[in-house]
Formats: C-alpha cells, sequence, structure tokens
C-alpha cells in the first residue's frame, strides 16, 4: 500500500491522546488473530497493532487493511529491522512498534511512517527519539511502574509516553494519571481470543477498557 495515503504521525498521536488505548494483538493463529483485530475495531477500540511475531502476520495486517480501507489506525509491532518496517508497511500498516531502539525506527520514518520506539532509560529514551520516533513506547513498564513513568515527566516533559507490558485494567487507569499519553494492552485485553477464543468476550473487555479510558 502506498504510504502517501496512510496516516500522518500528528494524527497517529491525536487519536492516542483521545483514545488513551493502543491494542496489541499476537498469536500462532492467523484466521483467529485478524478475528480479533476485527472485533477490536467493531467494537470501538481506534487503534491496533498486529505484531510480526504472529503467524503470518503480513496477510493477516493485508487482509485486515482490505476490510477496514484506509482510514483505519492499523499498525505493525515487534519490528527489528529497516525490512520489518518495509515488509509491514507494504502490507498496509500505518505506523510501526519497536521493542527498542533498532534500524526499523529510522526506516518508518524516513518513510513517513509514525513510529512508537520502546525504551525504557533515560539513556534509550534519548536514543530513540533522535532515530525519530514519534512516541515513546515505554517497555516493560512493570519494571518501574507509574511511579517510574512520572519520575520521567520531569526530564522529558513533552515525550509522549505509551507504557507497554502488564497493563490491566487498574495498571492503565494508574498510567494514565501518570502522564501516559496512552497505555498500550496486550493479554489482558485480548485473552485467547487470537488463540481461538471467544470473540464476545474479547468485545466485553474492549468496553471495559474504553471505560477506563473515558470513551
Amino acid at each position: 500500500m502506498n504510504p502517501e495515503v496512510l496516516m500522518p504521525a500528528p494524527h497517529l498521536l491525536d487519536v492516542l491522546e483521545r483514545e488513551r488505548i493502543l491494542a496489541i494483538v499476537r498469536g500462532d493463529n492467523a484466521q483467529a488473530v485478524l478475528d480479533t483485530v476485527l472485533t477490536l475495531f467493531r467494537s470501538g477500540i481506534k487503534i491496533v497493532e498486529v505484531s510480526l511475531t504472529s503467524t503470518d502476520a503480513l496477510k493477516v495486517i493485508e487482509q485486515a487493511r482490505a476490510v477496514l480501507g484506509p482510514d483505519a489506525l492499523l499498525g505493525a509491532g515487534t519490528l527489528l529491522t529497516a525490512a520489518h518496517a518495509r515488509s509491514a508497511l507494504d502490507a498496509g500498516a500505518c505506523f510501526g512498534v519497536t521493542p527498542g531502539g533498532s534500524d526499523a525506527v529510522a526506516e518508518c520514518r524516513a518513510l513517513g511512517v509514525p513510529v512508537v520506539a520502546g525504551a525504557v532509560t533515560p539513556t534509550e529514551i534519548v536514543s530513540v527519539l533522535r532515530e525519530g520516533a514519534s512516541a515513546v513506547k515505554l517497555f516493560p513498564a512493570s519494571v518501574g511502574g507509574p511511579p517510574y513513568l512520572r519520575a520521567l515527566r520531569d526530564p522529558f516533559p513533552g515525550v509522549p509516553f505509551v507504557p507497554v507490558g502488564g497493563v490491566d485494567t487498574a495498571a492503565a487507569r494508574a498510567y494514565l494519571a501518570a502522564g501516559a499519553l496512552a497505555v498500550g494492552v496486550g493479554g489482558p485485553l485480548v485473552g485467547d481470543a487470537p488463540r481461538g477464543g471467544r470473540l464476545a468476550a474479547l468485545a466485553a473487555r474492549a468496553a471495559q477498557f474504553r471505560e477506563v479510558s473515558g470513551r
């Protein structure tokens, strides 16, 4: 897909600030992963990342994009290389997510695609921002929890942070209160849906997280 038709970084950040939830989907059943992605969007979750560690992840992104259309904020996660970034964009991702600093960060920015780059220490945060990160994925956020995010806000007041790792509804409230732009949520939201679990239960969990986010 041509990156020129996809969403620019300011749009992604605006929607993250408004919606407060980035859903993270990974699984080894491609059809179940696709069904999970589509159910999340249909349940009102506006931003969804498909991890490239998922089985047939690029095909899932391509199929989801075909159903959702060009406006959906559908991204690719666990980008480790520049090739990952290019392949994800070609499949239809409109933003990237990395677990840490990597060639994928600069490649996404070179291609005009927003990227949420993983970092946990101040040195790592400075590094990914220099590489072109649109926002910082605070990962693993569970290392320091909301107090650590609050401490980071002093030296980095203008940096948009998205804590990821072990974020349930209670943690989501705490991170948002501590100054997170949004939170990235995997297992506590998607549960067993990417492995063929009940989509009705997924929709109910999505409603709970939307309530936390105020949506």
